[in-house]
């Protein structure tokens, strides 16, 4: 059995059209069901990690956009890809930098998450509708390459997929490049 925070049940199966969800446990022993939302829902997987300072400069954008886009039923949730992390580093990562319980972090020791999703950096995000992944990859260009950023954003892609999804549009682009810290993958 996998220590707290890690994923309980790593479970693939069918829910809702052709999605899939993981059923994991967050840092604080709530259960969750991933990547299948309910319809008329959508769900944004935030890959971050504690280390990465690219990844620590996002998580007030991360907050903005889970408090603006909670009330229009959009959830949100972290995930911490290193199974190196415990539940207490976690706490106290999220401690430092104002992240409340309203957004659970999970740490995905097995890389269950990191596998079914795929992002190879820290920040990276990922928007799941019933029907499955709608988009994946960076929350903006800020960041040109991992030592240069603009001063401010010219393109909000994470946004622009949330809005044209809850438009029942698709998104202009389903996927981006997004820069950060390169995600370890785990020997098997």
């Amino acid at each position: 059995m996998s220590r707290l925070g890690a994923l309980l049940v790593i479970a693939m199966a069918a829910a809702g059209a052709g999605a899939q969800s993981i059923d994991v446990r967050d840092v604080d022993g709530a259960r969750h069901a991933l990547l299948a939302p309910k319809p008329g829902r959508l769900e944004v997987v935030f890959f971050i990690s504690s280390d990465c300072p690219i990844s620590n400069h996002y998580i007030p954008e991360i907050k903005r956009i889970c408090d603006e886009y909670t009330p229009r039923g959009v959830g949100c949730v972290t995930v911490y890809p290193d199974g190196a992390e415990t539940a207490a580093s976690v706490r106290t990562h999220r401690r430092e930098y104002g992240v409340g319980p309203a957004i659970p972090a999970i740490i995905d020791t097995n890389q269950a998450m990191v596998t079914a999703i795929g992002p190879k950096v820290t920040p990276e995000a990922a928007v799941y509708a019933s029907t499955g992944r709608v988009y994946r990859g960076r929350i903006d260009d800020l960041y040109v390459d991992v030592s240069r950023a603009r001063r401010q954003p010219t393109s909000r892609d994470l946004r622009s997929a949330l809005d044209a999804t809850l438009s029942g549009k698709q998104p202009a682009q389903a996927e981006t490049q997004a820069v950060g810290c390169f995600i370890p993958q785990r020997a098997s």
